[in-house]
């Protein structure tokens, strides 16, 4: 049997958290699958309000695992027969400590992979460190798809590491659901042609659609090829696209992708900086008011 070389992937710029969300979910689901594609990719935590907002946390804003928000993709998921990237705020059952928690299904409903993610913003409209606290754990690979996939979760596609992390873990597409404001794509766009180019892997990302809570969030769908080529930009509600291993096979051999990876050298650099306690803490005030997202 021929081994499939192209993946098409729907990203789903919509969320579900009011006005029959379930059933509205398959809806989405449904016209990514007729259309061909074997993973749909929500945003960032899809089935909730955007509530970092404001500083003010609820308690049903969380889950524990198989909660019902999970319960809900999973289930989509099996019904419509494709794999999803979607999203939950998970609360940790021991701890009760919350993460924002990417939530991987294959196409019979089967959680096959989580992601916390690990860089949280902290301030206006984005007061995340509030809500939940970073992941504990490193991007992974993610196999059980025609090709294999890491996810970041929008902040983390800003610091590269962990791309090149996935990158070098032989993932072939990078996905990264997010919730970013309309006004800064054009500081995001290139931010995903370079993690692309220097990781040798597709980056995928879908956003929130809208505006929430006075968060003036929105802007396209996008996705650039490991050559550093866009091959969809979209505001349309679902957009489509083919990934094809064989332009992954032609970046890894060419420059930058045939360059060392040199993980020893770089990791133990940075666990020396990990170990140094003296490093002084920057005061949150000091990212205000130029830093947003």
């Amino acid at each position: 049997m021929t081994t499939p070389t192209t993946m098409t992937i729907a990203l789903i710029s919509d969320v579900f958290f009011e006005n029959r969300p379930a059933e509205r979910l398959r809806a989405r689901l449904e016209e990514a699958r007729s259309r061909g594609a074997e993973l749909a990719v929500l945003p960032e935590l899809p089935l909730n309000p955007w509530s970092p907002a404001t500083r003010q946390a609820r308690e049903d804003d969380a889950e524990g695992p198989g909660g019902p928000r999970s319960l809900m993709q999973a289930e989509a998921a099996r019904e419509v027969g494709i794999g999803l990237v979607g999203g939950v705020i998970l609360r940790d059952p021991q701890t009760g400590d919350r993460r924002n928690t990417a939530v991987v299904f294959d196409s019979r409903g089967e959680l096959i992979a989580l992601y916390a993610k690990n860089h949280l913003p902290e301030e206006p409209g984005f007061w995340e460190t509030s809500h939940y606290v970073p992941g504990a754990h490193a991007p992974s690979r993610i196999d059980g798809f025609t090709m294999p996939l890491g996810v970041q979760i929008c902040s983390d596609i800003n610091r590269p590491e962990g791309s090149h992390l996935l990158g070098a873990q032989g993932v072939e597409a990078i996905l990264a659901p997010r919730a970013t404001e309309i006004a800064t794509y054009g500081r995001w766009r290139p931010v995903f042609i370079a993690n692309a180019l220097t990781s040798t892997a597709y980056v995928l990302s879908v956003n929130r659609p809208s505006p929430e809570a006075g968060v003036l969030i929105g802007g396209p769908s996008i996705a650039v090829a490991p050559n550093g080529t866009i091959v969809l930009e979209t505001t349309e509600a679902v957009g489509v696209v083919t990934l094809d291993r064989a332009i992954v096979e032609a970046a890894r051999p060419a420059y930058p992708g045939y360059l060392p990876v040199r993980a020893a050298q770089y990791a133990e650099a940075w666990s020396r900086i990990a170990d140094d306690q003296s490093l002084p803490a920057m005061p949150i005030d000091s990212f205000f008011p130029a830093s947003r997202r």
